[in-house]
């Protein structure tokens, strides 16, 4: 499987053949691998994904306010009002957190499957916080660009040590 720039889906630090030059670097989504080299129209996709982001918050929290007048006609109470709204703002707030930790260190698969419910109620603070980090990078390039400099040094160093083939040295007596 490869990505719309051809590159294939392999992670950072994966090795590639070598004559494609060692690891290839981890395609991100709605960027594929312009995020290397800042190429292939990487500017414009930066700022659609603030935009689109932002825009999505925004339809978001619209569609929130259109459930919290629903609670609010519905003569549920004060009491139940303020639940709804404090679970969305605490759930919201731990979800911009999580995916702001995301976007520096890997997540564990177990806690994010404990966590999907969560994630799943806070989700505007997660579109909120992919727009804040698209104003300055990719979501998630830093991350990406340490591994894949991590990869590409320990690829230079192997293949810096193998030079010609060991059966063919000449032994001495």
């Amino acid at each position: 499987m490869s990505d719309e720039n051809g590159t294939p889906d392999t992670p950072a630090g994966s090795a590639g053949d070598a004559a494609q030059g060692g690891p290839r670097p981890e395609p991100l989504r709605f960027f594929g691998t312009s995020w290397v080299n800042h190429d292939n129209g990487y500017a414009a996709r930066r700022a659609g994904v603030a935009v689109g982001s932002l825009a999505a918050a925004a339809a978001s929290c619209l569609i929130l306010n259109f459930a919290y007048e629903g609670i609010r006609i519905a003569g549920t109470g004060a009491f139940v009002t303020v639940l709804v709204v404090a679970m969305f703002a605490i759930c919201s707030a731990l979800a911009f957190r999580n995916t702001w930790d995301g976007f520096r260190k890997r997540h564990d698969p177990h806690r994010q499957a404990s966590l999907r419910g969560l994630l799943a109620i806070g989700f505007v603070g997660s579109l909120l916080a992919c727009f804040v980090r698209s104003l300055t990078e990719a979501p998630g390039e830093k991350l990406h660009r340490e591994e894949y400099e991590t990869a590409r040094e320990e690829y230079e160093r192997r293949s810096s040590r193998r030079t010609g083939n060991p059966s063919k040295k000449k032994r001495r007596r």
